[in-house]
């Protein structure tokens, strides 16, 4: 996918149905009330050199803030939300409610929209630094994203 197609994708993910109970497919998680779609997955860094691992991620902030841009101009100024209450929630064992439990574990913070009682939100992260790093959306009924 180009960076050209990720308006029509957060479109097509923010348009859609969600479903009563957990489906996944090769890119999109759903269930109740959400969608989490990876625009962008990066190859792991086990054997990447740190220039490596540090170009790519200043290549995916500098996609994140494109987008943001892009998407500012149709929403208006997104909010930001803050991951790390969920992630230290999560950490404690106390429940976390979709999609904000999959998302604290591995995107600190995402810039968010509310568009017709749906938020839409996007970021950059990785589980560890080990791992891919990832460029999401995430879509869930505005309910259920408080920040």
């Amino acid at each position: 996918m180009t960076f050209d197609e990720y308006p029509t994708v957060i479109d097509q993910i923010r348009l859609r149905d969600f479903p009563a109970v957990p489906v996944r497919s090769a890119t999109v998680e759903s269930g109740p009330g959400h969608h989490i779609a990876g625009l962008r997955v990066s190859g792991e860094f086990w054997d990447a050199d740190r220039a490596e691992a540090a170009e790519t991620e200043e290549e995916f902030t500098a996609e994140l803030t494109a987008l943001v841009q892009a998407l500012s101009l149709r929403w208006g100024t997104p909010e930001t939300l803050d991951l790390t209450p969920q992630l230290e929630r999560s950490a404690q064992g106390l429940p976390v409610p979709p999609p904000l439990d999959t998302l604290c574990g591995y995107v600190p913070r995402m810039h968010g929209w509310r568009v017709r009682g749906r938020w839409i939100g996007i970021g950059i992260g990785q589980g560890s630094p080990e791992l891919p790093l990832h460029l999401l959306v995430a879509v869930a009924e505005e309910a259920a994203v408080s920040g």
